[in-house]
């Protein structure tokens, strides 16, 4: 049996800690316990029914993550209980599936994405491998990917995906804006998978001409030309260029592609289409747990943040991650509204009017690419609400 059956197996709690340290030691050298406390596992109280996922859920619900784990995922980050393994070889992570201090019954296991799968799309993971049953999906690649592997949203982590362009403002003291970066005719260094940039050429904020798709997520290239333009994260690159990159060490500038208009869902938690009746009694119960568990998460980040720092810091792979890092993104994510109630008033909600115009934004552009998608595509068919929990608020 492999370390991964053996997690995903059913388990009783009072003993998780040291079998799960005993079948490391001896099975797998990338198996490593972690959690502030390894008992804490088989310390928390059972969830009431309401919160039981034991009948409902597959026993390890395998979530697929888009890149490796950060605060911008904190919603299904956040359900890891303690005394969980971190496995540095398959790159995730296996602990009991808690909400609100107590055991649900079953497993999570998150999987890193990114370098960890290939640099492959979410969806396309989750179509080469059954295990998988929930993705994070920004909108963008949902709809790209709608064709030949559509998956369904059931609730967004993030309000808008905090995607930026980035310049020195030493070298172009007159930008501030998209725009004015489309106007300065400043190369705009992006990589080649992005969708965004497509569509501010389409819009007519950018010249064709000054993408360069040749971005590998190093900061060399600005560092060693700062006339350039740079995509990003608002709530990781400036942080990251001013405080953890010596060769750099000073402010950037910023313009946010969701203030140039690109108002796109992101980080949504996604099923693949044909398995979306299957999993729906999961769903039902477990959305409204993600949807909290990212309103929490706006106030009260720290735990979260320590998990995450915990896990990426045990892996020498992964970029890393630290404590300022993820606490100068908690912030932002707070005070840009990226975690933030919809419209509505409800954490983790879909607007299908706001979800179909940037669908219908993007399919032409898209197929102009290639991406042979039928030419009027419904919200309905993309994005869901019958999960989402209207008390969240």
């Amino acid at each position: 049996m492999t370390i991964r059956s053996l997690l995903a197996a059913r388990r009783v709690r009072a003993g998780v800690a040291v079998a799960t340290a005993a079948v490391c030691a001896a099975a797998l050298a990338g198996c490593s316990d972690s959690g502030s406390d390894t008992s804490a596992a088989a310390s928390l109280p059972p969830a009431p029914a309401e919160s039981s996922l034991a009948d409902v859920c597959p026993k390890d619900v395998v979530v697929q993550l888009q890149w490796q784990p950060q605060s911008d995922m904190a919603g299904v980050i956040g359900l890891l209980g303690p005394g969980y393994t971190i496995d540095t070889d398959q790159k995730s992570v296996t602990g009991p599936l808690a909400f609100d201090g107590k055991d649900t019954g079953v497993d999570i296991t998150l999987r890193a994405g990114g370098p960890a799968i290939g640099f492959q799309s979410v969806p396309s993971a989750m179509y080469a491998d059954d295990a998988i049953d929930l993705g994070l999906v920004h909108g963008d690649q949902l709809i790209s990917a709608a064709a030949q592997q559509r998956v369904v949203g059931v609730t967004p982590l993030l309000q808008y995906n905090p995607s930026i362009i980035m310049w020195d403002p030493d070298s172009h003291p007159d930008v501030t804006s998209i725009a004015d970066i489309g106007r300065s005719g400043a190369s705009v260094v992006v990589s080649k998978d992005q969708i965004f940039p497509e569509w501010l050429v389409a819009k007519g904020l950018l010249k064709r001409d000054q993408l360069d798709t040749s971005y590998d997520g190093a900061p060399s290239r600005f560092v060693g030309d700062p006339t350039i333009t740079q995509q990003g994260f608002a709530n990781s690159e400036p942080y990251t260029y001013e405080h953890e990159t010596p060769s750099w060490d000073k402010p950037v500038a910023y313009a946010m592609v969701k203030d140039a208009g690109y108002d796109v869902y992101a980080s949504n938690v996604s099923v693949r289409a044909d398995r979306i009746e299957q999993l729906s009694p999961c769903l039902t119960k477990l959305v409204p747990m993600i949807q909290q568990t990212g309103k929490d998460y706006v106030n009260s980040p720290d735990a979260i943040n320590a998990t995450i720092v915990d896990w990426v810091s045990q892996d020498v792979s992964f970029t890393p991650y630290s404590e300022g890092e993820a606490a100068y993104s908690a912030k932002l994510l707070k005070d840009k509204g990226v975690i933030a109630p919809g419209a509505d008033g409800v954490y983790g909600s879909y607007d299908m009017v706001k979800a179909q115009k940037i669908i219908d934004d993007l399919v032409p552009i898209l197929n102009n690419g290639g991406a042979n998608l039928p030419a009027q595509l419904s919200a309905d068919q993309l994005f869901t609400t019958e999960f989402i929990g209207d008390q969240v608020r």
